[in-house]
């Protein structure tokens, strides 16, 4: 131990022995500073996109009319200024409205508390993109490994990145297999992840692409970027092993890209009643089917004698 270091027990201190049970809620109260909106400077890597949308824009309304309600959360930072851990969207709203400061609740945390309070704060948003849930639970896992064996600010104790992603899962309210496929997303290059971020490609077979290496990805976004096309995950999942495989050409990726996908067949409807009346009662819905493509063949084979029949006149 430091000589003259002083440990905090979490012991009532001597002058609150004095105070009433109100006083002392008071005294514990978390504080709201006005802090000058020059001295908050934005969480490193902060991976929550701040975007000029009717969301910001109805912020802007409220703050407008009602003030900041929620405090942001900073702390503070060695050089002087403070380092905003939640509240970047108010902060860009409060700057646009040209307003000089905002109430803050100022902490001190350690790096990884920081991180985790960061992300947890954040998750609470109603629209979250991909990539900002995969940076933010990669963040939260490096953090809690940097713990040690903590989980979060209280002294829970994981032993493994499984119950890490487990701990995670459960603050989000996802299963600790789909944390696992956030966090791999990470892997993807800007462009794929941005095309999730749009909804061009769906989450499970971006997961897949993830296992291509950097160059790879940049060949087949290319070519999904130019022919306006995207993997099924069964296609997906073949990319990725033509990459484990070392088979993976600009060639054989266009060559699986080109294939009809299964929701992309076309099919004639036609109501089953409305052909009752061509067969029997006790035909099966295959054999009408058979039926109606033999018929189909035939009638082909009937049009194009007609028409050699004419061309020979």
């Amino acid at each position: 131990m430091k000589k003259n270091q002083v440990i905090d027990l979490g012991l009532t201190g001597y002058d609150e022995l004095f105070m009433n049970d109100q006083e002392r809620a008071d005294i514990r109260k978390p504080k709201v500073e006005e802090i000058p909106l020059t001295e908050l400077t934005p969480f490193k890597d902060h991976p929550f996109k701040v975007k000029n949308d009717e969301e910001m824009v109805e912020l802007m309304k409220s703050i407008a009319d009602s003030g900041v309600l929620a405090p942001a959360l900073a702390r503070p930072k060695d050089g002087g200024g403070y380092e905003l851990i939640s509240g970047h969207r108010r902060l860009a709203a409060c700057k646009a409205l040209g307003m000089e400061t905002m109430p803050v609740i100022i902490r001190d945390l350690t790096d990884e508390e920081a991180v985790i309070t960061m992300v947890d704060s954040n998750l609470q948003r109603e629209h979250i993109l991909p990539s900002e849930k995969a940076f933010a639970y990669k963040m939260k896992m490096d953090a809690m490994k940097r713990q040690g064996k903590r989980t979060d600010l209280t002294s829970s104790q994981v032993a493994t990145k499984l119950d890490a992603a487990t701990e995670i899962g459960k603050r989000a309210g996802e299963s600790r297999d789909q944390v696992f496929r956030y966090i791999r997303l990470t892997e993807l290059i800007p462009d794929i992840l941005q095309m999730l971020d749009d909804g061009k490609i769906a989450l499970t077979p971006a997961v897949e692409l993830s296992y291509l290496q950097d160059f790879e990805q940049e060949a087949l976004f290319s070519i999904m970027d130019c022919d306006e096309v995207t993997p099924s995950l069964s296609q997906a999942q073949r990319l990725r092993r033509m990459s484990e495989d070392q088979t993976f050409t600009d060639r054989t990726a266009m060559q699986v890209l080109s294939e009809v996908k299964g929701n992309q067949k076309e099919y004639v409807k036609v109501p089953v009643d409305q052909l009752r009346s061509y067969f029997r009662p006790d035909t099966s819905i295959k054999q009408m089917t058979e039926t109606l493509v033999k018929a189909m063949e035939f009638y082909n084979k009937h049009l194009e004698r007609q028409r050699r029949d004419r061309d020979a006149r």
